[in-house]
Order: C-alpha cells, then structure tokens, then sequence
C-alpha cells in the first residue's frame, strides 16, 4: 500500500503538477512533504500529515518552511 500511495504522489508531481499554476506557500512543497511523511513516518500517519498539510495550504495559513518532524 506504502508503494500504491508513493507511486500516486510521484505521478502527481511529475504528470499533474504542471496544470495547477503558482507555487506552493510552504517548502518543501505539500507533495513532496506527504512523500516525506509517508516515508518517515509510515502510512497511516504520513497520509494523516500529508492531508493535514494540504488542508493548510491556503491563504490563512502563513507558508514558510515546514519540514516532515
């Protein structure tokens, strides 16, 4: 499942990425963060962080640099 989940993230910032213009307010960006998060903390948390992360990418959030702890 870990790899299902890498491989959907992977094809995202490689095939689908391209279509949603700007830049993401945080660094690293929120793909790659859940990619992190899957790797450095499992699945069930690093999807858990990678949702949560992405739900805070918005204009009421500040951005700014936020690694995987």
């Amino acid at each position: 499942m870990k790899i299902v989940i890498k491989s959907l993230i992977l094809f995202y910032q490689r095939y689908l990425a391209i279509y949603f213009p700007g830049e993401c307010r945080y660094y690293p960006s929120c793909s790659q963060y859940f990619l992190e998060a899957v790797e450095k903390k499992g699945l069930g948390k690093g999807i858990f962080m990678g949702i949560k992360r992405i739900l805070k990418c918005n204009p009421l959030f500040p951005g700014g640099y936020d690694p995987v702890r």
